[in-house]
């Protein structure tokens, strides 16, 4: 809307759209436009429009007009676009490189669309808007002649330095003899005279333009500023570039950190969280002024935001590289486009700092100068020719198309011819770009920074969540604050581990295995005995797990107390021989070797008629001539002569008639040496 306001109308405006309903599925933006040019056109101020918007999503060949936020997400292209009902105003744009072509239907497809939002606007105002405002439009050809006659040529001949710096000392004699011409005139006149001078300048830069083909820094239309690039400059960052490109140039970083570093934002959809960051700065020294360093301001967020656009489609996914990633762009001096030296630094810093570009970025700039029907477009325009010019028009994308298009003019809207002489004038620039920046890297480096965190994705059961966070966070903040590694452990069991430390990733991941994994019977682990009791040792082998280790399977050799050979803390290695239904385990030392850790021989000699350990009891055979059960009774009948003569029964005490000169009947398979808690023997 900016530029349709006529020259020398300079009330303040002020339009305002609140949000006051939101479906969560159509962004308000579009609307707003809208609502604000029926607004301006309702009121009777000097409004040239109206103006309508629309966005534009793209998916398998066809345009979507005004997509859902699920259908922008789900194609390759989120276009934004405002216009007249003769011209385009304004781009705004993320794409995943799609071809020039593509880009400029897509602009087309928007600019028809809105036409009846135009009309709807213009029949609402024929019936409710306000009488229009009267404007006094001044006529200022005399004084503009007699600026021109006293120092139209010093300012030509300002415009013929190359140096910025020189140009601008060139400029303020011109414009300090410019006020002398006016000395004597009225305040009124000394004011108009200094818009004039801005006028003056204008015309000269934009006639050598047009007539001469002759810039402001002496080239043609379609030539690049030389440019030079340099990566890992910055021996402590992740990632560093520095990108020069004429008098513009960009220190770059980028850091890499974990999810618990992503940015959270609480927007209009509530609260998400982003992983990609790109901050710009624009510090007042990079164009030789003073000036208070503090918040970002429209450029900061407008130009970041740009960059951000032209990057964001070709990062990897959360899956294939599961890091926060935060690039910042210092402008140290600025002559024409930061926002695009900005992205190119950005690119490189990234493959710098080892993230998996699908490809390198790059971004230029184009200017437009148009004097009714003739129009020159110029490539890689300097700060005078965006300020003096009437379009600033930013492509970025890869050798394999566009990723991100930008537009804001100050006339009342390009034509589709020139808009497709600037989309390819500009492709040819970005290939210009691309092959330069390729001299200092023209791929993904294969490894990090030894500085970056590495971060390593494990899956665990989601019934395992808790096991390894424990009651109250306890065994998390154990695992954290032993191995020195942060986790974040997600709520599909995804679980992130991160360190600078390859070790202390690989000592917190096995120690969540320990916790997550089940024993594997005839595995052989490292551990650690936690408790001694008279029969054996607990050793703690796998995360919390613990097994026991039998008195009879620490050595080979009979031991007769457990403590002569085994201390609490100690380190050992031990074989897990069975795991129970409850999940009890079976442990051996004996047929490790405690210095190699290798499985040993088992040297021992089977149990008389029980086998190895008591797991290979032979049958108990036919019942022979014993007969039926009966109820109550064990069915063996009357004892015969000479039958299990045992003798007189003893005296047990208490036990009263029962034959207590006999243990119960072992569970078949089962080790009389364990206790009855991992035998089953419960009776």
């Amino acid at each position: 809307m900016r530029p349709l306001f006529p020259e020398g109308f300079y009330n303040e405006i002020n339009v305002i759209a609140q949000v006051l309903s939101y479906d969560g599925e159509n962004e308000a933006d579009i609307l707003a436009m809208v609502a604000a040019s029926a607004a301006l056109t309702l009121s009777g101020v000097p409004f040239l429009g109206p103006i309508a918007a629309a966005r534009v999503g793209y998916k398998d060949g066809d345009y979507i007009l005004n997509p859902t936020k699920a259908q922008v997400k789900d194609g390759s292209l989120d276009l934004v676009v405002a216009g007249t009902s003769e011209a385009v105003m304004m781009v705004e744009s993320e794409a995943k490189e799609l071809s020039e072509e593509e880009m400029l239907n897509g602009v087309m497809f928007a600019h028809r669309s809105m036409q009846p939002v135009i009309d709807a606007i213009i029949r609402l105002a024929e019936k409710a808007a306000k009488d229009p405002w009267d404007v006094a439009i001044t006529d200022d050809k005399a004084l503009l002649a007699t600026l021109k006659k006293g120092v139209g040529k010093d300012i030509d001949a300002a415009y013929r330095l190359s140096g910025k710096s020189e140009r601008q000392a060139a400029l303020a004699a011109a414009k300090d003899k410019a006020k002398g011409l006016f000395a004597d005139a009225t305040p009124q006149e000394q004011m108009k005279a200094s818009k004039l001078f801005k006028k003056l300048e204008a015309d000269i830069v934009r006639g050598a333009i047009l007539k001469e083909g002759r810039r402001i820094d002496g080239r043609d239309t379609k030539t690049v500023r030389p440019i030079e690039a340099m990566v890992g400059f910055l021996p402590r960052t992740h990632g560093s570039a520095l990108f020069t490109r004429g008098e513009t140039q960009s220190i770059v970083t980028t850091t890499l950190g974990t999810a618990d570093a992503e940015q959270m934002i609480d927007g209009l959809d509530g609260l998400r969280y982003e992983r990609f960051m790109l901050h710009y700065n624009f510090p007042p020294y990079s164009v030789g002024e003073v000036g208070r360093f503090g918040a970002p301001g429209r450029r900061e967020i407008g130009h970041g935001k740009l960059a951000w656009r032209a990057l964001h489609p070709l990062l990897p996914s959360k899956e294939e590289f599961p890091y926060t990633i935060r690039v910042l762009s210092d402008i140290t001096e600025s002559n024409g486009s930061s926002s695009m030296a900005t992205v190119c630094g950005g690119s490189l810093a990234l493959m710098d700092a080892g993230v998996p570009l699908k490809r390198p970025c790059a971004g230029i700039a184009m200017g437009l100068i148009l004097e009714g029907k003739d129009f020159a477009v110029i490539s890689d325009i300097l700060g005078d020719e965006d300020h003096l010019g009437d379009m600033d028009f930013k492509v970025a994308g890869t050798s394999e198309g566009v990723t991100s298009l930008q537009m804001d003019i100050k006339v009342a809207g390009i034509t589709e011819e020139i808009m497709r002489v600037a989309l390819a004038q500009a492709k040819a620039g970005r290939a210009h770009i691309l092959a330069e920046m390729a001299k200092a890297l023209d791929s993904t480096r294969e490894t990090m920074s030894a500085h970056a965190p590495r971060i390593e994705t494990m899956s665990v059961p989601k019934d395992k969540i808790r096991d390894i966070i424990g009651t109250g966070g306890k065994v998390i903040r154990e695992i954290v604050a032993t191995t020195g590694a942060k986790v974040d452990i997600e709520d599909d069991g995804t679980v992130k581990i991160s360190s600078s430390d390859p070790a202390q990733i690989e000592a917190a991941r096995n120690w969540i295995i320990g916790i997550v994994a089940e024993p594997e019977v005839g595995k052989i682990y490292t551990g650690k005995v936690v408790n001694l009791a008279d029969f054996g040792a607990f050793v703690n082998f796998m995360g919390a797990r613990d097994g026991l280790v039998h008195i009879s399977e620490i050595k080979n050799e009979r031991v007769a107390n457990v403590r002569d050979v085994l201390a609490e803390g100690q380190q050992v290695k031990v074989k897990v021989l069975g795991v129970d239904d409850r999940g009890k385990v079976r442990l051996s030392m004996r047929v490790v070797d405690q210095e190699t850790g290798e499985e040993l021989p088992d040297t021992r000699p089977p149990r008389e008629g029980r086998g190895e350990g008591g797991d290979d009891r032979p049958p108990r055979g036919d019942r022979g001539d014993r007969g039926p059960r009966r109820d109550g009774d064990r069915g063996r009948g009357p004892r015969r002569d000479g039958d299990r003569d045992r003798g007189p029964r003893r005296d047990h005490g208490d036990r009263g008639g029962e034959r207590g000169d006999r243990r119960p009947r072992e569970q078949e398979g089962a080790d009389p040496g364990l206790p009855s808690f991992l035998t089953g023997n419960d009776d």
